[in-house]
């Protein structure tokens, strides 16, 4: 017998009791992981077609608390050792590899039970993988670890060949655009929604207060700085991550365009009625927000949530991640790493030792009022005061009772 239930809007078919060793949820399928995770709830069954999952990736799934995790590609292919799956089955979300592409065929919201890799809708059999445990991943990272020598190869072929076609923006700044918000001279902060962005903002609350830098949000990162109670300045990126409040809050907004033309989020800006920039350049759209920054004359750049490591330029799955490197070279010593800032110093004082701190302070001033016959006079004020309050309480009617 099947039950009816509503979840989030929708009428969803549900076993009346699905299989105790497995799991069972309303399934939600979407090519794009970050355009999942907005609409996960917990409990739903998460289908993804992600190769290698990424580090950020596999934070927001998590976050989104699904039932399980159904990939129809591999987690692992084994072309560099990433986190993403580690931090899914650390988790305790089951998590089903490498299920062929029947699996995201399945109809959003429809009730999908999963049981020992195998997966059903309407008990009709869909597809079948492998349940990654913490011994699966782990010989999956081992054999990844093997062939990072050849992505350390291609990675350098990579970065030779961006040289070669951006030689005259990286070197002359040829192509960046001129703005209206006013960067020289000024200290910049670059977001980035990357790895632990949000902590690190909180950790720079007290910079951004002080010093008023250029907020410069890269697609989502733009969000991340609404969030934080800010407003940003400029708004760069092929903006697929940044929300349509965030994008109408009166930033100055810099569509990253490629070399062939194309501008993916030219026409949802123009759809809006929001002045606009084209900036066309090849790589990433954090490379042309430090371009940008330092072309402009900027002071410092602070960025946070930026890649800054082989793994995460691997973790982002585009060759064009090379760019970054010789981004960051160019820019040299202007640029402060601010990720992980909040991880540098933890405040370590407890609040009990600020309670015994108050107390001491206390017990300082009254031993100094003690000590002077002004002192004395006000402790003696203070004294006869507490005992007309005390008489006032035992005069009430319901004191002798």
């Amino acid at each position: 017998m099947t039950a009816m239930k509503l979840f989030a809007g929708r009428t969803v078919r549900r076993p009346a009791a699905p299989s105790p060793s497995g799991v069972a949820g309303p399934g939600r399928v979407d090519r794009r992981t970050k355009d999942l995770v907005h609409r996960l709830r917990p409990g739903d069954i998460a289908i993804i077609d992600h190769v290698d999952i990424d580090r950020l990736a596999a934070e927001s799934l998590v976050a989104a608390r699904p039932a399980a995790i159904l990939n129809a590609a591999r987690s692992t292919s084994g072309r560099y050792p990433n986190l993403g799956p580690t931090i899914v089955v650390e988790a305790g979300i089951p998590l089903v590899d490498d299920l062929g592409p029947d699996v995201m065929s399945l109809r959003d919201g429809r009730w999908v039970t999963v049981e020992d890799g195998v997966v059903r809708q309407d008990d009709v059999l869909v597809a079948e993988g492998q349940i990654q445990t913490d011994e699966t991943v782990a010989a999956s990272l081992a054999d990844a670890r093997e062939g990072l020598s050849s992505q350390l190869e291609l990675f350098a072929a990579n970065t030779m060949d961006y040289l070669r076609r951006e030689r005259d923006l990286l070197l002359d700044g040829v192509g960046i655009p001129e703005l209206k918000t006013v960067l020289r001279d000024r200290q910049v902060l670059i977001v980035v929604r990357g790895y632990h962005y949000r902590e690190d903002l909180v950790a720079l609350t007290s910079y951004v207060k002080d010093y008023r830098p250029i907020l410069i949000g890269v697609d989502g990162g733009a969000d991340a700085i609404v969030e934080q109670g800010w407003t940003p300045d400029i708004i760069v990126g092929d903006m697929d991550s940044v929300s349509d409040g965030t994008l109408k809050c009166g930033a100055e907004v810099v569509v990253h365009a490629y070399r062939d033309g194309s501008a993916p989020g030219l026409d949802r800006v123009d759809a809006l009625g929001i002045d606009r920039v084209i900036f066309p350049a090849t790589g990433t759209s954090e490379d042309i927000a430090m371009l940008l920054a330092d072309d402009l004359g900027a002071e410092v750049i602070v960025a946070v949530g930026t890649h800054a490591t082989l793994v995460e330029f691997l973790d982002k799955g585009r060759s064009g991640m090379a760019s970054t490197f010789l981004t960051r070279l160019r820019v040299g010593g202007k640029l402060v790493d601010a990720k992980g800032v909040s991880r540098l110093y933890r405040h370590r004082i407890s609040n009990l030792q600020i309670g015994m701190l108050a107390l001491a302070g206390l017990v300082a001033v009254a031993c100094s009022l003690a000590a002077t016959s002004g002192g004395h006079v006000l402790m003696g004020l203070l004294g006869a005061q507490a005992d007309d309050v005390v008489s006032w309480f035992q005069e009430l009617p319901w004191w002798s009772r």
